[in-house]
């Protein structure tokens, strides 16, 4: 089972107990995602839509000695609508196939992307947002609202300034704790948008971001956990449609390599502040997903779960690291430890004469042969690889050239 576990963590795949883990919480979650008439909804919370009828198997209904009699998976969904605010919005009237935005005002409005990894496309979309600019100057029935979003601490910072002939006349600034930065440029984006429309005279609405995958959400009619948000735009962008036939809204993505001087101020205000949490919150269904993730990551010497992560990039440039590293990982290296396992007439106490077993855990925290020995609370792949190179005797037949 060690051997096993060791060789997933080096080829960074995630050892089969914690992706059950993982599999586990993610459809406790999953119960969030359904609509309030659905009959998990019914037997584990009240519907406010029918007080009138509760379902005879409802959990709030049941004594507390025979709720902690139960142990199953519907008490643990009940346990984490604690935990999360919802965000789904499944059945509003805004994702309905007769009311769906991109059938009714389909020439309203229009995206322009911005290829960030192609170098000579910054120059050319800085001249056309300078264009905007003086276009802004001229024309008092043009709102632009530039908006950016920071993570630090768990809090995410999202600003919108909204400028009419080139003034920013109204600023939007909000701070949300356990949320994901796209809902938190949601939130941005939102706001932005529901100040610029009670502005009188304004026709033409022009959004700059630098991630307008973002704004996809708002126009996503499947399930997803931005929803709230994304109806909420909807609503405000049909109403100020139907105002009039020539409204319109435009999207510009404008990444932070284009330096572009009205992103930038944004840009820098977001990232300057450093809120601190003061109250506890509940979280957002993605931030509690993303929780999960890093849960399974965070324990000691277990692969990152997060991009990948992979552990032979931290060793695989060197044949003889890579070896020594792979036998201390899976625990079958030439110490006393396997010795007293397979080969019981071998050797098998320490040389330092200090431990009556070789074993690994004695080698990395104890053993005095050994100079700088790892110190138990350095947890981390990079301390481990740190520890094998300046000793290279560890881990290591004696006959072995490191």
């Amino acid at each position: 089972m060690f051997l096993s576990m060791g060789i997933e963590a080096i080829v960074s795949l995630i050892p089969i107990n914690l992706h059950l883990q993982k599999i586990g919480g993610r459809s406790q979650l999953r119960a969030h995602s359904l609509s309030s008439n659905h009959i998990l909804c019914s037997l584990i919370s009240p519907s406010i839509e029918s007080l009138s009828y509760q379902h005879p198997l409802l959990l709030n209904s049941l004594t507390r000695k025979q709720y902690d009699l139960i142990k199953g998976h519907l008490v643990d969904m009940k346990n984490r609508f604690n935990e999360i605010f919802p965000f789904f919005d499944l059945i509003n009237l805004e994702l309905f196939p007769s009311h769906i935005i991109i059938d009714s005002y389909a020439n309203h409005f229009s995206f322009h992307f911005f290829t960030k990894w192609v170098s000579h496309n910054i120059k050319p979309r800085v001249q056309e947002l300078d264009k905007i600019t003086i276009e802004l100057l001229d024309d008092p029935s043009i709102a632009l609202i530039v908006t950016d979003a920071s993570v630090k601490n768990n809090v995410t910072t999202s600003i919108a300034y909204i400028h009419v002939q080139d003034k920013p006349i109204m600023k939007t600034f909000h701070h949300t704790l356990n949320i994901m930065s796209t809902k938190a440029e949601l939130i941005a984006i939102r706001c932005g948008i529901n100040q610029a429309t009670s502005i009188d005279n304004i026709s033409k609405i022009i959004i700059v971001m630098d991630s307008i995958h973002t704004v996809k959400k708002i126009f996503n009619l499947s399930s997803h956990p931005f929803q709230k948000h994304a109806v909420s735009i909807l609503k405000e962008l049909c109403s100020f449609f139907y105002r009039h036939p020539e409204n319109h809204i435009k999207f510009w993505e404008c990444s932070s390599y284009c330096n572009w001087h009205l992103h930038k101020v944004v840009n820098i205000e977001t990232k300057s502040l450093r809120p601190t949490p003061i109250f506890p919150n509940k979280l957002s269904w993605d931030f509690s997903k993303k929780l999960e993730c890093n849960d399974l990551a965070n324990n000691l010497l277990k692969p990152s779960y997060i991009r990948g992560g992979l552990w032979l990039q931290n060793f695989g440039h060197s044949n003889s690291l890579c070896i020594r590293a792979t036998r201390a990982i899976t625990n079958h290296a030439p110490i006393g430890e396997y010795r007293l396992r397979f080969f019981l007439n071998r050797e098998f106490r320490c040389l330092c004469g200090q431990y009556p077993i070789e074993s690994r855990q004695h080698i990395l925290h104890g053993c005095r042969r050994y100079n700088k020995y790892w110190n138990p609370r350095r947890d981390s792949i990079n301390h481990f690889i740190m520890f094998l190179k300046q000793n290279p005797n560890a881990f290591a037949f004696a006959n072995a050239i490191t």
